[in-house]
């Protein structure tokens, strides 16, 4: 008789669990598998140190580039003071001056912003309050409370005020052309001359 090869038999150990016979019986339940476990709960009072906020990033737009240095401005001078001719004579160069200093009191010039230097005879307040004193007549100077008349002998120890009048009134050429350069330096806004002007540009050697 012909040998019949028997069926390979499978072992368990090889080929894993026998499947469930269709009995009716129920296949176990699988067990979950297990996560990741919480983190511990941090001690109450003492808080875990905290990492520091990383500084924010500026992006090259932020960045501000430097400019290239240019050269240094100078201070804008000074402007000079503006100068206004008043025609008058001799005679009445002290009226014009007078006439000269009520349209600055009435156009709101205060009294203490104004100084007139006579070339010829002093103003008669002048006289008035030199008989009192040299002190005394310079004390109401150095108070700028008011108009303050002085000559042009004595006027370069008068300051800087905003508006000097110059009355040429008399005295030499020579007297007068020391008069007007150190009345334009001591106007810090206007500087008003009354006189001939013919004299006054031929003493300054050019038009006023």
């Amino acid at each position: 008789m012909p040998l019949i090869p028997e069926e390979p038999q499978i072992h368990e150990s090889a080929q894993g669990p026998r499947a469930t016979p269709a009995s009716g019986r129920t296949a176990p339940t699988p067990r979950p598998v297990p996560g990741p476990r919480p983190a511990a709960p941090s001690r109450p009072g003492r808080p875990g140190p905290q990492r520091p906020t990383p500084p924010v990033q500026r992006t090259p737009r932020d960045v501000a580039k430097p400019g290239p240095s240019g050269p240094a401005v100078p201070a804008a001078a000074a402007a000079a003071p503006q100068i206004q001719l008043i025609p008058a004579s001799v005679e009445s160069a002290l009226d014009s001056a007078e006439e000269a200093v009520d349209l600055l009191l009435e156009s709101g010039r205060a009294p203490g912003d104004v100084l007139v230097i006579t070339t010829g005879a002093q103003h008669p307040w002048a006289d008035h309050e030199l008989s009192f004193g040299e002190a005394s007549y310079w004390a109401q100077h150095d108070a700028g409370d008011d108009v303050f008349y002085t000559d042009a002998a004595v006027a370069s120890r008068a300051a800087t005020r905003p508006v000097v009048v110059v009355a040429v009134n008399g005295g030499s050429d020579a007297v007068a052309a020391t008069a007007l350069p150190l009345a334009l330096s001591r106007a810090g806004a206007l500087l008003i001359v009354c006189g001939d002007p013919q004299r006054i540009n031929s003493v300054l050697g050019a038009g006023v």
